[in-house]
């Protein structure tokens, strides 16, 4: 798939995308305003699981260490713990996997407590070498977000990030192992899987609000590679629709 195709594609869209493809065997790459920061919604959870896995690394968290549910930890929309009850005993892990397979937003707020914070996973981020990745408020928190404050990810830093676990080196290769093997069990899949019915494992997160619509993954295709779309103030059935199709296309040019 030619870049000048995608761009042609994208033109019909309203609104600000950002498209970041990269072969992982040839190195192909193809990029359209993948450098431009771009409201996250929840793919701002990949770059949280990163930090999570991380102080794991540090030795500051162990998988199996307990959180017990508060009520004031319940957030609306995403994921199950905002159904379940106060008290309920649940791991560093699960808060790792829900947050991820279920997109829950309950379970990202509090990793980003127990983490240290958006300062600490800013900080540990830019060492990393990310300059866009930036968490800036906690999800659903609906009086940051009219104020104007929003996390952020860039195409090409989540593509990067995406690669470099694949590659096994982001952390280290049991860290990049776990954290794409969680990426693979995400239950929302709608928009790159739509065709694929699980003909190849995908690693990937969708995200979604108010005129945004994204979704970031690797494609364990006879030539692996990595795609990243990303839509803000956008028609979202449309450009659902783009995804699904350069998913599926790229998919059958490298080989189906």
């Amino acid at each position: 798939m030619e870049r000048g195709e995608i761009e042609e594609s994208l033109r019909h869209i309203s609104g600000r995308t950002s498209v970041y493809y990269r072969n992982l065997v040839t190195g192909a790459t193809i990029g359209i305003r993948e450098k431009l920061p771009m409201m996250a919604a929840s793919v701002i959870k990949i770059p949280i699981l990163v930090e999570a896995f991380h102080q794991i690394r540090t030795g500051e968290h162990t998988k199996n260490e307990i959180y017990v549910l508060q009520e004031g930890d319940k957030r609306p929309s995403c994921g199950c713990l905002n159904r379940m009850h106060a008290g309920l005993s649940v791991t560093y892990e699960d808060l790792c996997n829900l947050m991820i397979i279920l997109s829950d937003n309950s379970a990202t707020n509090i990793l980003i407590r127990l983490l240290g914070g958006m300062d600490r996973i800013n900080e540990d981020l830019r060492e990393m070498g990310y300059e866009t990745l930036q968490v800036n408020r906690l999800l659903f928190d609906r009086e940051a977000s009219e104020r104007g404050i929003q996390n952020y990810v860039s195409a090409a830093e989540i593509g990067d990030m995406l690669e470099r676990m694949y590659r096994g080196n982001l952390i280290d290769l049991e860290s990049s192992g776990d954290m794409l093997d969680i990426l693979k069990e995400q239950r929302l899949n709608g928009k790159f899987p739509f065709r694929f019915r699980g003909r190849i494992p995908i690693a990937h997160k969708t995200g979604e609000d108010d005129g945004i619509t994204h979704d970031v993954g690797i494609f364990y295709a006879e030539e692996p590679f990595v795609l990243c779309c990303l839509g803000n103030g956008t028609d979202c059935p449309a450009f659902d629709r783009f995804m699904q199709d350069i998913a599926w296309r790229l998919y059958e040019e490298q080989g189906g």
